[in-house]
């Protein structure tokens, strides 16, 4: 596929553009500051410019696709990553604007130029645990796509009314739009951290205690594009396993009292559920933690 990807500068979005070259589809990245990956082309446009995603998506990629002669060629998916990526990086009335605006835009663009597909994502915090003021409880447990999302942060809020974006304009096109609710991005060289989250557990708890290695998430984003007929959907992106290494039971008693499992679960089991992803997607784990760190 000819993809137009935003954000593949990022933490995440640099690991996902890989994944999918790697798999021979086009990546082409569009960012504030380039990628600068062999095999990947890159853009740089902003993306609370709404005539600038217009642009990026009518746009030649490279010198290469000038020389059949045949105009632009029409890119297949959308993936959209780029973002302000959490609270106090910028003002909060900042991160509202870029990423709301943002998100309008390039689903926007896509839509009216006929392009069949559009992943975006979303995030974790829209469950309200990750940037809540004090401590407070999800929904349920496990967290699955159903949960409640009532965030009290301008990130997580932003990530809402993006869900509500992509379902908007899938209503009125009928393509495909998937939002990814994306749990804590580990790259691999981070994989000496488990060894503190595992000797303090109590650090995880606003994450839910869930991680995604960024070659997994390359892997969803790849399944998504490959999988149609889905219409609007919601997936939370996560690993198999929790980040730490008790079970599900002490991390209830310890982090979660007087709450209990809606579902019966494994002894580590993510609570930040992938099940739906699995079931749907197909998605299969390639990066536990387990495999990289010796405790």
């Amino acid at each position: 596929m000819r993809i137009l990807f935003t954000g593949g500068s990022g933490k995440a979005g640099r690991h996902v553009c890989r994944y999918l070259r790697d798999q021979g589809h086009h990546v082409v990245n569009v960012d504030l500051t380039p990628l600068n990956e062999p095999g990947i082309d890159d853009l740089l446009a902003d993306i609370s410019d709404s005539g600038s995603m217009f642009n990026v998506m009518t746009s030649y990629a490279n010198f290469d696709e000038l020389e059949p002669g045949q105009g632009v060629p029409k890119f297949d998916a959308v993936v959209h990553f780029a973002a302000v990526p959490r609270i106090l990086i910028k003002p909060d009335h900042e991160t509202f604007r870029i990423n709301t605006t943002g998100t309008y835009n390039v689903i926007e663009a896509a839509v009216k130029l006929g392009i069949p597909k559009v992943i975006f994502a979303s995030s974790e915090t829209t469950y309200a645990v990750c940037f809540a003021d004090g401590t407070i409880n999800p929904d349920a447990l496990p967290v699955e796509e159903g949960c409640d999302v009532n965030p009290m942060d301008s990130y997580g809020l932003s990530k809402v009314v993006n869900e509500a974006t992509g379902r908007s304009f899938q209503r009125r096109s009928g393509i495909d739009i998937y939002g990814l609710r994306i749990g804590n991005v580990i790259e691999p060289h981070e994989y000496d951290q488990f060894r503190g989250f595992c000797a303090d557990p109590i650090v995880r708890r606003r994450n839910l205690f869930c991680y995604i290695d960024a070659r997994d998430l390359g892997q969803i984003v790849d399944r998504c594009l490959i999988t149609d007929g889905l219409g609007f959907q919601i997936f939370n992106a996560g690993n198999d396993t929790n980040s730490v290494d008790i079970p599900n039971s002490e991390i209830l008693r310890r982090f979660f009292p007087g709450m209990q499992l809606s579902r019966e679960m494994g002894d580590h089991e993510a609570l930040y559920s992938n099940r739906k992803i699995r079931t749907m997607l197909g998605f299969k784990e390639q990066h536990n933690w387990r495999d990289y760190v010796s405790l």
